[in-house]
């Protein structure tokens, strides 16, 4: 298993790490399997969505922040970050990739994403590759 470390600038951020991601795979020689991308953080996410277009970064956020703004004043936690953790509660923190001819198998205009919810932050994120079995 790979960590990666992802630095984030802002408060809410989706990082693409897409090409991070080809690179561990690219350097692995694994040809087909899996990759399994895990974010072990409670206020972070990660997700597959448009790279072509950044507005649809803006729009996901923007709406995320619609959907849970940062302060309401029926939140308890005493952190006062409730709403990064519904963000990544609602998003999730793990994806799975397959992997086929040495590639990532993402469609024309997906990437993969780090989402931040609660920065900026230095934060890890995992990666496992993991190879077909052999035939035969």
């Amino acid at each position: 298993m790979e960590t990666m470390t992802v630095k984030s600038t802002a408060h809410a951020e989706l990082i693409d790490v897409t090409d991070r991601i080809q690179t561990l795979l690219g350097d692995s020689g694994i040809a087909s399997g899996l990759a399994m991308i895990h974010v072990p953080h409670t206020t972070a996410a990660v997700t597959i969505n448009e790279n072509a277009d950044p507005t649809v970064v803006h729009d996901i956020l923007a709406d995320l922040e619609r959907v849970a703004p940062w302060r309401q004043s029926y939140y308890r936690h005493a952190e006062g970050n409730s709403a990064a953790h519904l963000k990544s509660s609602m998003i999730g923190c793990w994806q799975t990739v397959p992997i086929e001819k040495g590639r990532l198998v993402l469609g024309t205009w997906q990437g993969i994403y780090f989402c931040e919810f609660d920065g900026p932050r230095t934060r890890r994120m995992l990666v496992k590759l993991i190879a077909d079995a052999p035939e035969g």
